[in-house]
C-alpha cells in the first residue's frame, strides 16, 4: 500500500530508529521536521498569468515580459509515526509552502504569505488504508515532477487536476507481487471560487450541500516504495446553478480518469488524462472555466504525460507536455479555447542537502481573440533539511 509522499520519504528512516532501541518499538512514537528551501530566479518572454509559476499565456499584452526572482516555493513539513493505532500503523503530515499570496508592502516580492498545502492522517493496515486531511483529488492524484512548480503542479491548467481538497478516503487492496486496489473517497464541495480574506460564504458547489465523490482502480507491482502502477478512476460532484443564488438547478461535475507511473530501470514514466465536464473546481479542468454560455457546464479533455531519466544517482533530467482543450461551443465570451504546454528540466542533488534546477517551459493559450505565446525560464538552487 502507497503512503503519502513525505511519509514514503522517511518511514524507512523512522523503522531504522525503531530498530536501534528494540525495547521501544512496540509504543515508540518518532517525530521529524523536514523541508526544502528553494530560491527560484525567473524570467518569461511575454505576460502570463502568473510570472514565477505561470500557467497560461495571458492575452493582456500589457507588460510583455519581465524576470526574477522568489523563494515563496520554500516547503516546510512535519511527519508522526506510530507503529500501533487502531491494529494498524499511523502516519501523519503536515506540509505548508509560502504560496499563499504577497503582504502589500514595499518589499515586494520578499513578503510571501505561509499556505497549507496538505495535511493528512493515515491509518494503514496489511491490506487497508484510511486516510483523512488535505489531499490531492483521489481520481487525479499524481503530479508531474518539477522544481520550477512546486507551489502549484506542473501542468496545472494544462491536463493537471490537483487542487488539494478536504477529503476521507478509504483503500482495499490485495496481493502482493500484483497488488490490485479499490479506492473511494468523499471530498469537500469546491467550485475553486476565491473567497474573502477571513470571511467566506458558499461557493456554487457548497450551495448544493453535497460532497464530490470519486472512486479508483489501481494496479501496482515492484517495490512499494517505489511502484510501477496504472489507474482508472471517476469522480462525480454537483454545481448550483448561475440564474440565482438561491436557485434550484444542479449542474453535474463529471470525470472519468486515467493515470500511470512506469519504471524501466533508470527511466520514468509519468502520466494522466481526463474527460469530463465543469471541472474547474478540481484545479484547472477546462483551463478554469466550469460554467459557460447559457449556464451549462463546460465539457473539457486533457492530460499530461512526462519521461524522466536519471543516468546517476546524483543528475535527472526530463521533459513532458499537456494540453487542456475545452469544447469550443461551451466556452463563454471571451474565455480560454485551448492550453498546451511543453517543458524541459534537468536536476543536480549532489551528496547532501543541496539541489539544484532548471526548467524551460513554452505555453501556447488559445483565447476566442486569438493565440497567444510565452516561454519560461526557472533557475533553481535549495537545500533539504
Amino acid at each position: 500500500m502507497r503512503a503519502p509522499p513525505l511519509v514514503a520519504a522517511y518511514a524507512l528512516f523512522a523503522l531504522r530508529l525503531a530498530a536501534q532501541s528494540p525495547a521501544a518499538v512496540p509504543r515508540q512514537r518518532t517525530a521529524l521536521f523536514t523541508g526544502l528551501a528553494l530560491v527560484n530566479g525567473f524570467y518569461n518572454s511575454a505576460r502570463v498569468n502568473n510570472s514565477d509559476v505561470p500557467q497560461v499565456a495571458d492575452s493582456d499584452v500589457v507588460g510583455v515580459k519581465g524576470g526574477g526572482g522568489t523563494m515563496r516555493q520554500t516547503r516546510l513539513g512535519a511527519l508522526v509515526t506510530e507503529p500501533d493505532v487502531l491494529g494498524g500503523s499511523f502516519s501523519g503530515e503536515v506540509d505548508v509552502d509560502f504560496f499563499g499570496g504577497q503582504l502589500p508592502s514595499s518589499g515586494g516580492r520578499t513578503f510571501p504569505l505561509i499556505r497549507l498545502r496538505r495535511a493528512v492522517g493515515t491509518v494503514q493496515w496489511s491490506h487497508a488504508q484510511l486516510l483523512f486531511g488535505q489531499e490531492a483529488p483521489l481520481a487525479a492524484e499524481r503530479n508531474p515532477r518539477s522544481l520550477a512548480s512546486v507551489g502549484v503542479p506542473g501542468f496545472a491548467g494544462a491536463g493537471n487536476l490537483w487542487l488539494w481538497i478536504p477529503q476521507v478516503r478509504v483503500t482495499a487492496e490485495v496481493g502482493y507481487t500484483l497488488r490490485l486496489a479499490v479506492q473511494g473517497a468523499a471530498l469537500a464541495p469546491t467550485a475553486g471560487t476565491p473567497q474573502g480574506t477571513f470571511a467566506t460564504q458558499p461557493d456554487s458547489a457548497e450551495r448544493t450541500g453535497r460532497p464530490y465523490l470519486e472512486g479508483r482502480v489501481r494496479l501496482g507491482w515492484g517495490p512499494t516504495d517505489d511502484p510501477s502502477e496504472i489507474a482508472v478512476g471517476g469522480h462525480i460532484g454537483w454545481l448550483r446553478g448561475l440564474d440565482s443564488v438561491t436557485s434550484d438547478t444542479l449542474l453535474d461535475s463529471r470525470a472519468i480518469t486515467f493515470d500511470a507511473r512506469l519504471r524501466f530501470g533508470k527511466l520514468e514514466l509519468l502520466g494522466e488524462g481526463f474527460v469530463g465536464k465543469a471541472l474547474g473546481g478540481l484545479g484547472g479542468g477546462g483551463i478554469g472555466q466550469s460554467i459557460g454560455r447559457n449556464g451549462q457546464p463546460i465539457r473539457s479533455k486533457g492530460g499530461w504525460g512526462q519521461m524522466n531519466v536519471r543516468p546517476s544517482g546524483a543528475w535527472l533530467l526530463g521533459s513532458g507536455c499537456g494540453i487542456d482543450n475545452p469544447d469550443d461551443s461551451d466556452v463563454p465570451s471571451g474565455g480560454r479555447l485551448k492550453n498546451f504546454v511543453c517543458e524541459g528540466h534537468l536536476e543536480w542533488r549532489p551528496p547532501g542537502p543541496l539541489v539544484f534546477g532548471f526548467e524551460y517551459r513554452l505555453l501556447k493559450t488559445t483565447y476566442q481573440s486569438g493565440g497567444y505565446t510565452a516561454t519560461h525560464l526557472n533557475l533553481a538552487a535549495g537545500f533539504r533539511f
